[in-house]
């Protein structure tokens, strides 16, 4: 049989953290980086997964139930879980992964993989899904298989990536909208800082700020927050003070994005700086999802001349994005790994990222 070739990229989300869940706005960008998965159905009704990085995986049925498989694999077996459960046929075979997409970075790597054997297997069956369709599946099989309650940012971004474009994403209608985002034509460059410490997904904090988002939206008699945009003192009718500066973060987050898009579109990248800056001190300060190794690298981006730093992905770990002049990457990289170094952290991995196109068969 045939063997049916897919790779969908990581992401990196330039500004609006938390947004997706609580149907308001983001602004990400797909990744050069990129997870390839090599299907060869083999007439069987199970999947074997094999990965140069990770080593051999799960093999499972293509009946499997969320709670059957466990690891890595369970993404996958998530994601054709999910597709099963739609009505759309899956295939047994043999599932090859290779990924240079950093795993537990906050670069959204289980999307790339969710992404790519989604439409490797539709291409295997002949399957007709749109990009939205196929975004929904694998949050699904996110949500309900390996129990990380993410939104769908990072699938939209991986599947609809765009070449020097950011993508303005309303998850009221998961609508995404291109702008601009050509750093190189501005001297500048997007400077990513991997601390090496891995966030999880699936522990307990992130589910308690998307839990915390939704009683403060449960106290303002509304179904999310996004019906309380721009609503001018709303956020004093929620009672709970933690409650209160999680929903003042997603409101103050939405807006930010907004002024972004429209900073990036007039290439006002100082504009774009300072929102990033305002952005992680409200991760840090009102949903309280920074570290102070997240912290530090931020402040040292900053001080050593970026124009703008924050943290990146669900919290808790990860990367941290800042926007840098182009002629000074080197010399900032080397102060921030310093800095690191003197606050007793681990040493980083320092890279620089471009937007990349989205997810493809080839």
């Amino acid at each position: 049989m045939n063997t049916f070739v897919a790779q969908a990229p990581g992401r990196i989300n330039l500004i609006g953290e938390h947004t997706d869940y609580n149907q308001g706005f983001a602004l990400p960008i797909a990744l050069e980086n990129r997870t390839t998965v090599r299907f060869s159905p083999d007439g069987s009704d199970r999947i074997t997964l094999r990965s140069i990085e990770e080593g051999d995986g799960a093999s499972f049925t293509v009946a499997a139930a969320p709670g059957d498989v466990e690891g890595w694999s369970a993404y996958p077996a998530g994601v054709v879980w999910a597709l099963a459960d739609a009505g759309h046929r899956v295939l047994g075979g043999t599932m090859d992964v290779s990924s240079d997409v950093p795993i537990g970075a906050g670069l959204s790597s289980s999307a790339a993989l969710e992404c790519a054997v989604l439409l490797a297997m539709n291409a295997a069956t002949d399957t007709q899904l749109d990009r939205i369709d196929i975004a929904r599946i694998a949050q699904r099989g996110e949500n309900d298989f390996v129990g990380a309650p993410t939104g769908l940012m990072d699938q939209l971004a991986s599947l609809n990536g765009e070449v020097d474009r950011a993508l303005l994403i309303d998850f009221d209608d998961s609508s995404v909208e291109p702008v601009i985002f050509d750093l190189t034509a501005h001297g500048l460059a997007l400077l990513v800082v991997d601390s090496n410490a891995a966030h999880q997904h699936s522990t307990g904090e992130y589910a308690a700020r998307r839990a915390s988002c939704t009683r403060a939206a449960q106290a303002l008699g509304i179904d999310s927050l996004r019906r309380a945009q721009g609503v001018d003192g709303i956020l004093e009718r929620i009672d709970d003070e933690i409650d209160r500066r999680r929903a003042r973060h997603i409101l103050t987050e939405n807006q930010r994005v907004l002024d972004c898009a429209e900073a990036m579109s007039s290439g006002d990248f100082q504009r774009v700086g300072a929102l990033m800056a305002q952005s992680h001190a409200s991760m840090r300060d009102d949903f309280e999802i920074t570290t102070p190794h997240i912290d530090l690298i931020a402040g040292s981006l900053v001080r050593h001349g970026a124009l703008g730093a924050r943290m990146t992905g669900g919290g808790f770990g990860g990367c941290v994005i800042s926007v840098v002049p182009l002629s000074d990457v080197v010399s900032i990289t080397a102060a921030v790994t310093t800095d690191i170094a003197d606050g007793g952290f681990p040493a980083p991995t320092v890279f620089t990222a471009r937007a990349g196109a989205g997810a493809s068969l080839m």
